[in-house]
């Protein structure tokens, strides 16, 4: 008896980069500096908030800071570029005057669409529109 195998329907999927939620903290007197330093990663989607610190004021003098104004930028980089920003993000930490602060990830598990996702990951690959 001869078997029959079956055809199993594979699904369109984009098989692409995964995607992060970069998160860096810094003083708003530099937010613009390091907002453009995370853009030359590839980054088209970024948000800036405004935030304060949360140290009291015993814990700042006895730290030697006065300023809590800080500037909060959600940044969406494919995962791939992650270890060379955050590697210049620790660079620019340590060496600008002013310009302490504080970068981590968070993985993203989807985006909604296509599209979205082509935008989001610097993708600039044509999309054939079906008829």
């Amino acid at each position: 008896m001869a078997q029959r195998t079956k055809k199993v329907k594979t699904e369109n999927k984009v098989t692409a980069e995964k995607l992060e939620m970069l998160v860096t903290i810094v003083g708003r007197n530099k937010a613009e500096y390091f907002a453009d330093l995370i853009q030359s990663f590839d980054v088209n989607l970024q948000a800036s908030v405004l935030s304060y610190g949360t140290a009291d004021a015993k814990m700042l003098e006895f730290l030697g800071l006065s300023n809590t104004e800080k500037t909060v930028i959600f940044s969406v980089i494919q995962a791939k570029k992650v270890p060379d920003a955050v590697a210049a993000l620790d660079e620019k930490f340590k060496t600008i005057k002013g310009g302490k602060g504080v970068a981590f990830t968070i993985p993203l598990s989807s985006v909604i669409g296509t599209l979205i996702y082509r935008f989001l990951s610097n993708n600039r690959t044509p999309v054939k529109e079906e008829k």
